[in-house]
Order: structure tokens, then C-alpha cells, then sequence
């Protein structure tokens, strides 16, 4: 939102935040080839549109100025580096940086928030730790998606930690466990880490001792702020509908 005494570089730092390449690109070639702003707005999901016509009326500047801004956020926001393939094989096998080593050493070094999804989230894990200390350092900017069934229902051959369990050792990280949706039960089958709103971490693994140590797993991991706030973005969107927060008794 633009309030009241917000300069023109601010606004502008708010629509590169907002914005991603595609849609800047989108909305600027709209504009270049003279579709009204209501008609160049359909290059972005309907759910930003207010806001970006907001931030682009604050601006306060000509259609061409706008453009100029909007090519600026989308060269920035263009810039994919260092991205890199991550995976677990039995016996050490994996040539590349081990997934295992990569994903804790991601949440070892976040500065800012942890952002996390997986189906199965064990003691055993890496993790369990690395997102402990996480927690302690960084509190409630620690966000933990997990699914509600693969932790709650007694699997017999699955060594399991309850949704409580995950919440009260995280505290006080929030911890957010899958609901019924539309008469279903969803399944949390996302599995990734998104660091400080830059780094990103998509993988085939839970956070298991065996899908660290013994599975053939594979993982992508980039350095790209645009990936991780759409990726952000879009689970905080659809929160409120697919997953409910697991409260602590404190």
C-alpha cells in the first residue's frame, strides 16, 4: 500500500518487491503498445492487481517513466545465478555437493527467515536440529509446512514426530499442519527450504535420516529473490484455505 509522505524510490523498491520479470515485462509491453493500465494489469494474477496500479499511480510520473521502471524491475529480477544440483545417493556416492550438507548448512546461515515445506519430518533428520537452532534465533520469522496425516497417524514401520511434537520443539517457530479442503484431506507433498527471501532448495526429500543418507534424492538449489518470494508468496496465499497453525501451551 502507498501511504501518505512515500517517495517515488520507495514506491519503486515496493513494485520490484511485488513484481517478478515476467510480469513486469508483461505489464510494460502492455503499456508500450497503448493498452489502458486496467487492460496492461492482466499480465499479473488478480490478486496483485490493486496493488500494483496503486504503486504505479504513486509513482506519479508519465506512462514512459513508468515503463523505464518497470524494464529496470524486470532486468533485475531476470538474473539467475548459481544454480546448482544437489543430491543424495547410498554410500556417499553423489559427485556434487551433498543435499543433506546443503540444506543444513542453508538454514545454518539464515540471517533473516526460514521458510520450509516437507511430508515427513523425523527426529533423525538433519534438520531437526538445524531448524531448532533456526527457531532460537529467529522466532516466528521460522515458518514450517508440514503434513497433518504423515505425522499424526500411526504408521507402524514410520519413525514420526506428531505435529505437536515439531510445533513445541520449534517454539517458537509456526509450524503449520494440512486440513481438510472442499471435504478432502490435502497432502503436504511440497518439500523445499527458501532462505532470507533469496535462497531456494527444491528437493525429492523429506526431512529423514533416509531420504539424507540412504535414497537416491535430487534437489535444485538457486540463488534467485524472485523464486523465493513467488514461492513465499503463493504459500501464504493459500494458507488460510489448506493449513492450520499448530498452537503451543505455553
Amino acid at each position: 500500500m502507498v501511504s501518505s509522505g512515500m517517495s517515488s524510490s520507495r514506491i519503486a523498491h515496493e513494485l520490484g518487491r511485488c513484481l517478478n520479470a515476467t510480469e513486469a515485462r508483461g505489464i510494460a509491453d502492455r503499456l508500450d503498445d497503448g493498452d489502458t493500465l486496467t487492460v496492461a494489469l492482466k499480465a499479473v494474477p488478480a490478486d496483485k492487481r490493486s496493488e500494483v496500479r496503486e504503486l504505479l499511480s504513486g509513482l506519479g510520473v508519465s506512462r514512459e517513466h513508468q515503463c523505464i521502471v518497470l524494464r529496470g524491475i524486470e532486468g533485475a529480477r531476470s538474473v539467475l545465478s548459481n544454480v546448482s544440483a544437489r543430491w543424495t545417493m547410498p554410500g556417499h556416492m553423489a559427485q556434487t555437493a551433498p543435499l543433506t550438507t546443503s540444506a543444513v548448512e542453508l538454514v545454518a546461515r539464515a540471517n533473516q527467515s526460514v521458510t520450509c515445506s516437507t511430508f515427513n519430518f523425523q527426529r533423525s533428520s538433519g534438520l531437526w536440529n538445524g531448524l531448532k537452532e533456526a527457531s532460537r534465533r529467529l522466532g516466528r520469522h521460522v515458518r514450517v509446512y508440514i503434513d497433518a496425516d504423515a505425522a499424526d497417524k500411526s504408521h507402524g514401520w514410520r519413525n514420526t514426530t506428531t505435529t505437536d511434537d515439531i510445533a513445541q520443539w520449534l517454539f517458537p517457530a509456526t509450524v503449520l499442519r494440512t486440513k481438510v479442503f472442499d471435504g478432502r484431506k490435502v497432502r503436504n507433498h511440497a518439500k523445499f527450504i527458501v532462505i532470507d527471501h533469496r535462497f531456494v532448495l527444491a528437493t525429492s526429500a523429506n526431512f529423514s535420516v533416509s531420504a539424507e543418507m540412504n535414497n537416491v534424492e535430487f534437489g535444485l538449489q538457486a540463488d534467485n529473490p524472485s523464486l523465493a518470494d513467488r514461492v513465499e508468496r503463493d504459500m501464504r496465499a493459500v494458507e488460510p484455505h489448506l493449513y492450520e497453525q499448530v498452537v503451543v501451551d505455553t
